[in-house]
């Protein structure tokens, strides 16, 4: 009996791991406010580093590209070396980044950083869910550990805006990168003696061929979509589009002769497994592809400062944590097919409404509608984790996790990459120039609205084209958020009728 309880004693998880994962959560709350926090910066890095549309973009998504396609890479490596060293040199690497990022002369430069950043991430997501699951071997204090680590990346998307803007009112666009570093000397400072170290007693195979091919299967078919979405269909198009689908191809065939694949693509014959990771990723794109341009929306159309669009996307932000709250009652009540179903028909009813609030005077309609589309993506996409996860035998439950977060970072980039690039169609099919505007203001609002009010400091004059671009960057926005609002629908109906709804206590 005194060796049962010393073996409890052993194993069950004291003050040392709970601190150790408030050192790992704040990492993830870092991660999470990077990929949101930028988007408020768009107006501000546009008038000082001049990028074109396309640079704009590729800002964006670089970071959470970077991320999908080394994220499970990553994992195999921490189970080589050490979680706990890789977290540490991943989180070195971020903050180095993030410093390069902050002073980048260029466009070109920042977008070069942004990856870094994201290959750092890289590194640490995994490592942080592998040390907690070894920290934590009582599944009751196991449960309770991965909730609050999940809640980082919620409180992390809902703090960016707000830490953006409140830097932005008083700094440079910079800045909002500066921050990282104060965060990642308290981790690294508290890690080293706080984390355990732990490795996986029988590694798989690092595979880089196979981390090469999902890279390669990725990046040139955006590069064909957005050069599509501005009219630009030529030869190097076309060879984009065949690399990448090729790319894709060979990477799947791959998978299936491994002995331990870097993606168990098996996994996508379980209907509820493959449904669930299809409503998680079309919820991500459809709720990254809005934010992206909705902070400058708010900005350049509703002449809000950057603090106080943080704050004009805050109802965005509340709903995804106060239905938190009441998702294992939905579950319980519908199951999780029609739980992540009907969240996923409340992003859609959102996203409709937006489209009409965004032609609207005030902004009360504009706050209805984000709350709405934050309560339903809050569901979906929670309950849409707890499925994959569940669709699968438990000994592959690593293997699901791994291909969720791949797909959530997936729906992140090509969230702004599609919808951004479509966005950006619709405003220049829109757009109607008075008579008489200069060449160089045609030519600034040909790019984008960003570029234009950044032109328009410079020409007299300019208020009436500024006008016209405000007019269409509204009305692409709302037919932007129209086609986010039918995908989010199918997928609605595909977690409806695909992933399993039974019910539970």
């Amino acid at each position: 009996m005194v060796k049962t309880d010393t073996i409890r004693r052993e194993v069950r998880a004291g003050a040392r791991q709970w601190v150790a994962l408030m050192v790992l959560t704040l990492v993830i709350v870092l991660l999470a406010v990077d990929a949101t926090v930028l988007a408020l910066a768009i107006p501000a890095l546009t008038e000082a580093l001049n990028p074109t549309a396309t640079e704009v973009l590729w800002i964006g998504d670089a970071y959470s590209f970077a991320i999908a396609g080394l994220l499970v890479t990553m994992g195999n490596i921490s189970d080589r070396i050490g979680r706990k060293r890789l977290l540490l040199i991943g989180a070195v690497a971020f903050g180095l980044a993030s410093i390069v990022a902050a002073f980048a002369p260029t466009a070109a430069a920042l977008i070069a950083a942004r990856a870094l950043l994201g290959v750092a991430g890289a590194t640490i997501m995994p490592s942080t869910l592998a040390i907690i699951r070894d920290m934590f071997r009582i599944p009751q204090q196991r449960t309770l550990a991965i909730a609050v680590w999940s809640v980082g990346f919620t409180v992390g998307a809902a703090a960016g805006p707000l830490v953006g803007g409140a830097l932005l009112e008083h700094f440079w666009w910079g800045s909002v990168f500066l921050i990282n570093v104060l965060v990642i000397v308290v981790v690294v400072a508290l890690g080293v003696f706080l984390l355990p170290e732990s490795r996986s007693a029988a590694p798989g195979p690092i595979d880089l061929v196979s981390s090469l091919l999902s890279i390669v299967a990725i990046v040139p078919v955006v590069f064909a979509i957005k050069h599509a979405a501005k009219g630009q269909i030529g030869l190097a198009e076309v060879i984009a589009l065949v690399v990448g689908v090729a790319a894709g191809w060979a990477f799947v065939r791959r998978q299936r002769t491994l002995a331990v694949p870097l993606v168990d693509v098996a996994l996508f014959r379980v209907p509820a497994f493959s449904g669930a990771i299809v409503a998680n990723l079309v919820s991500v794109f459809a709720f990254s592809g809005l934010i992206f341009f909705f902070s400058q929306y708010l900005q350049l159309v509703r002449g809000f400062s950057p603090f106080e669009a943080g704050l004009g996307e805050l109802p965005l932000s509340i709903g995804s944590v106060v239905i938190v709250a009441f998702i294992a009652m939905i579950v319980a009540r519908f199951g999780q097919g029609r739980a992540i179903g009907a969240g996923l028909v409340v992003v859609a009813v959102g996203l409709a409404g937006l489209a009409v609030a965004e032609a609207m005077p005030g902004y009360a309609w504009i706050a209805a509608a984000l709350a709405l589309v934050g309560v339903g993506i809050g569901v979906a996409t929670a309950v849409a984790t707890d499925a994959v996860v569940a669709a699968v035998p438990r000994d592959r439950a690593g293997a699901a996790s791994s291909i969720s977060e791949m797909g959530y970072e997936l729906g992140v980039a090509l969230g702004i990459a599609v919808l951004g690039s479509l966005h950006s169609a619709m405003y220049r099919a829109a757009l109607e120039l008075p008579a008489g505007t200069s060449a160089s203001l045609r030519r600034a609002a040909d790019e984008s609205l960003p570029q234009l009010a950044s032109a328009a400091h410079d020409v007299g004059g300019s208020e009436a084209a500024l006008a016209a671009g405000r007019e269409a960057f509204t009305i692409a926005m709302q037919q932007a958020s129209v086609v986010a609002a039918v995908l989010v629908a199918i997928a609605a109906v595909i977690a409806w009728r695909v992933i399993p709804s039974v019910r539970t206590r």
